[in-house]
């Protein structure tokens, strides 16, 4: 699902930026480590900060950025256009990966999640598509938005999401034990259970 206007100006802010590259983005690497060196994909690049961010703070050698927005793709290839060779952009799905990058199973060292399987209504495809992806050992970095915060009357009202079967900080965990995405201790809930950041490996 599409973001609205709100979103897209607020995702695209300099706050978001700010949060994502002082806060979200060192917490993930003390989860769950660097990515020093990997083949790395992105689902729901956006406009492409997150993926510098895994390029330039957690190492990354490659990385294969989707997004369901082409004005988002044109953004972030401008943004990523210095890292030449480096990134591979493509408009499409974050349930179908071999339509964008012919992902075959075990392809990535590493998957990054930076707050949009929240807006996907099939999300447990999603989980499915990032842990089917992943080589065993591989890591599944991910900052969510949860159901407990999709309820608040703000969000509502400034933000369009899927209405139906949204998850909890505890349901989206059990769904990745499902993939044999394997958590123990390596995650955070924040502001009173609405996000969800933490690193699970595939087993």
């Amino acid at each position: 699902m599409l973001m609205n206007r709100a979103e897209t100006l607020l995702v695209n802010s300099p706050p978001r930026r700010w949060l994502q590259r002082l806060y979200e983005a060192p917490l993930l690497a003390r989860l769950g480590g660097r990515t020093l060196g990997a083949h790395v994909a992105e689902i729901g690049c956006g406009s492409g900060y997150g993926t510098r961010l895994i390029l330039d703070v957690f190492g990354a050698a490659t990385v294969d950025a989707v997004d369901l927005d082409p004005a988002m793709i044109e953004r972030a290839r401008r943004r990523l256009a210095r890292y030449d060779g480096r990134v591979r952009l493509a408009v499409g799905d974050a349930t179908d990966l071999p339509a964008a990058f012919d992902a075959d199973d075990g392809t990535y060292d590493a998957v990054f999640d930076f707050g949009i399987i929240h807006h996907i209504p099939a999300w447990r495809d999603a989980v499915a598509e990032a842990a089917r992806v992943l080589k065993p050992g591989g890591r599944f970095y991910f900052e969510e938005v949860t159901a407990t915060a999709l309820a608040r009357p703000t969000y509502r009202a400034l933000f369009d999401h899927p209405t139906k079967d949204r998850f909890t900080a505890g349901e989206f965990l059990a769904e990745l034990s499902r993939h044999q995405l394997e958590f123990g201790e390596q995650w955070r809930t924040r502001t009173g259970g609405d996000y969800l950041l933490g690193v699970a490996e595939r087993g």
